[in-house]
């Protein structure tokens, strides 16, 4: 039985990201996130302000980002989005992913239209690291974080793999949805 976390603060949750090897790889399957730490920087998203500090991010990527690039070890991630993009999509792609990819995170979207998920893919977020540990993700219907597990069942470790190979290869670079996102209206 793997174990689980039902705190983001748990070490146990933040220890993967310090000790991966090779690679770090998300995926994103939600269109709207509830994160404490980004209310405040969604508000003034909404409000029409320009992008600026945003303490959350600026604290991942110092403590998992910029070490890890430095180290030569790869963060990636591809995020689902439904369309048309919900507005938390939108903050999300101009002002979160914004930084992270400045700071060396790979990210890379999978737009679908609303309804239409890949019947490849999983529903539910999910960490792999290095290709043989696996950390599910699980929130409630608000977007807030309730559980992750660890997962020791060897099938769905090489199911996450398959699952990643399948949302890299259908999916765009971040720059180039941001683009679109940019181009497209509100």
């Amino acid at each position: 039985m793997g174990r689980t976390i039902t705190s983001l603060d748990d070490p146990e949750f933040s220890r993967p990201f310090r000790e991966f090897r090779y690679t770090a790889y998300r995926l994103e399957a939600l269109q709207r996130y509830t994160v404490p730490s980004e209310e405040a920087p969604f508000e003034r998203f909404q409000a029409g302000e320009e992008r600026g500090a945003f303490p959350g991010i600026a604290q991942w990527i110092d403590e998992t980002i910029a070490p890890a690039v430095a180290e030569g070890r790869r963060l990636h991630r591809v995020h689902v989005v439904e369309l048309p993009v919900s507005d938390y999509v939108r903050f999300e792609a101009a002002w979160a992913y914004a930084h992270t990819a400045a700071a060396g995170e790979e990210i890379r979207i999978l737009p679908v239209e609303q309804g239409e998920w890949p019947a490849e893919l999983p529903h539910y977020d999910y960490w792999l690291f290095d290709s043989r540990s696996l950390l599910s993700m699980y929130y409630d219907d608000d977007g807030r974080f309730v559980s992750a597990r660890y997962e020791d069942d060897p099938e769905l470790i090489v199911r996450a793999n398959h699952w990643r190979d399948i949302a890299v290869t259908l999916s765009v670079p971040y720059r180039d949805f941001a683009e679109t996102l940019v181009s497209s209206p509100a």
